[in-house]
């Protein structure tokens, strides 16, 4: 059985922002005490998307009208980091590191030549 959510209907929203403080309304009623950072996402022909976060926010918006409301939660960055580094094997990643054209012979040329290759992995650049 599904149960109905706040993102199931939009809703009448208003959010105003300087960048460090503001306001955020849906129905009505200031949950700004309750929201402490939010996304708005709006797509050609649909309502947009509001998630509502837990963690502060900055960026200075105003937006009044219809969304879809959606509670997230920030999620932890750390597994999906570990899982990435964990799936690397070492000797290719030295390779690719000691082939990068950028690579500077200097203390820290082969430290930055392998962070970079891992920043690049990451982005999907092979």
């Amino acid at each position: 059985m599904n149960v109905p959510s706040m993102a199931d209907q939009p809703h009448q929203v208003r959010l105003t922002s300087n960048g460090l403080t503001g306001t955020v309304e849906v129905d009505g009623s200031d949950i700004s005490a309750q929201v402490q950072g939010y996304n708005l996402e709006a797509r050609v022909g649909a309502a947009p998307l509001l998630v509502l976060y837990t963690r502060p926010g900055e960026g200075g918006v105003t937006f009044e009208g219809l969304a879809h409301v959606a509670i997230g939660a920030e999620q932890d960055a750390g597994p999906s980091i570990a899982a990435f580094l964990g799936s690397i094997d070492p000797n290719t990643l030295q390779q690719a590191a000691l082939n990068r054209d950028d690579l500077e012979n200097s203390k820290t040329g082969v430290t930055a030549a392998i962070l970079a290759q891992l920043a690049e992995w990451a982005q999907g650049s092979s």
